[in-house]
C-alpha cells in the first residue's frame, strides 16, 4: 500500500509523544483549576480565583494541542501529500489567542474587583498557591523538554501556559500576603496581583504567536540546519557547487528544496544519479528532513 494510502499512525511518531504529556497536562489544569476555584471562593481571594479561571482555560487550550499533535501526526494521503503538520503550529495559534482571551477576561474582574471594597483573604489560600507554583514549574520544565526533544510549537507553548500559570499563582502569593500583612486598607492587593498577571499572561501568548505565525507562513527555520543541508551535499561525489537551498518546517518535518550544480558535460542519467546521492545523504544526517527537491544545473 502506498504511503499515500495509509491512515495508520507510526507508534513512535514525535506528536504522539507530545499528545500523552499534554493529556496529563490537561488531567492536572483539570484538577487544579477546581481545587484553585473553591479555595479563592472560600478564602475571599480573587487573584486565586483569576488564577483557576486561567487554570480553565489551560483545559481547552491542552485539548486544543492534543487534538493538533494527533492530526499532524496522521501520514500524507491523496489530499494532503505534504502531510497534515501544518495542524501543530494552528494548535499553538489557537493557544495564544486563548492566553489573551484569558488576559483580557481576568484584567476587567480585577478592576472590578479593586473597584469594590471586600474582605481580606485568608491565610490557607497562600498553602495552596505553593502547591499549585510548584506542581505548575515542575510541568512546565518537563514539557519543555519534551517540546525541545520533538520540535514541536504546539507543546512548547502548552509548555509556557504551565509557566504563566506558576507565575499569576506566585502573583497571587505576593498579593495576598501583602494583604494580610498590610491588614485593613490592603484588602485589594491580591486583585492588584491579578491584574499584574494578566501583563504576564498577555506577553506569553504574544512570545508564542510569533513562531507559530512563522511556521504556518513557511518562514525560515533555523539558519543552521541549511546550513548542515549544504555541508552535507558538497561532501557528494559528482557536486561542483550549490546555488538555492530553502528549508521549511512542516510540523515535525523539514522540506528541502536544493539546486545542485553538476558538469556541463554530464549526462542526463548521471546528473539523476547524482541527485538521489544528495537527497539520500541529507536525510540520511538529520532523520527529520522528510524530503529533498533537487534541481540540477550545469556548472558554469
Amino acid at each position: 500500500m502506498s504511503v499515500l494510502n495509509s491512515a495508520s499512525v507510526p507508534a513512535r511518531h514525535p506528536a504522539l509523544r507530545g499528545a500523552r504529556f499534554v493529556l496529563i497536562g490537561v488531567i492536572v489544569n483539570a484538577a487544579l483549576s477546581a481545587i484553585k476555584g473553591i479555595a479563592g471562593v472560600l478564602g475571599n481571594s480573587y487573584a486565586l480565583i483569576a488564577d483557576a479561571i486561567e487554570s480553565g482555560l489551560d483545559v481547552f487550550q491542552s485539548l486544543v494541542v492534543w487534538g493538533g499533535l494527533k492530526l499532524a501526526a496522521v501520514p500524507p494521503d491523496e489530499g494532503h501529500p505534504y502531510g497534515h503538520g501544518k495542524a501543530e503550529p494552528l494548535a499553538a495559534i489557537v493557544v495564544s489567542l486563548g492566553l489573551f482571551a484569558g488576559a483580557i477576561l481576568i484584567a476587567v474582574e480585577s478592576v472590578r474587583e479593586i473597584l469594590m471594597p471586600h474582605h481580606a483573604p485568608k491565610p490557607f489560600t497562600l498553602i495552596v498557591l505553593i502547591v499549585v507554583v510548584i506542581t505548575k514549574e515542575t510541568l512546565f520544565r518537563v514539557a519543555s523538554r519534551i517540546g525541545a526533544a520533538i520540535k514541536s510549537t504546539a507543546v512548547k507553548s502548552d509548555a509556557w501556559h504551565h509557566r504563566s500559570d506558576a507565575l499569576t499563582s506566585a502573583a497571587a502569593f505576593i498579593g495576598i500576603s501583602v494583604a494580610l500583612v498590610g491588614g485593613e486598607g490592603y484588602e485589594a492587593a491580591d486583585d492588584w496581583a491579578a491584574l499584574f498577571a494578566c501583563a504576564i499572561i498577555a506577553f506569553n501568548g504574544l512570545r508564542l504567536m510569533r513562531p507559530a505565525l512563522g511556521e504556518v507562513m513557511d518562514s525560515a527555520p533555523d539558519p543552521a540546519i541549511e546550513q548542515e543541508v549544504r555541508r552535507i551535499a558538497l561532501t557528494v561525489k559528482g557536486v561542483e557547487s550549490l546555488d538555492v537551498c530553502w528549508v521549511r518546517k512542516m510540523g515535525f518535518d523539514f522540506f528541502v528544496d536544493l539546486h545542485v550544480e553538476v558538469k556541463g558535460d554530464m549526462s542526463v542519467r548521471d546528473g539523476h544519479d547524482v541527485a538521489h546521492r544528495v537527497k539520500d545523504a541529507v536525510r540520511a544526517n538529520n532523520p527529520h528532513v522528510r524530503d529533498v527537491l533537487i534541481h540540477i544545473e550545469p556548472k558554469g
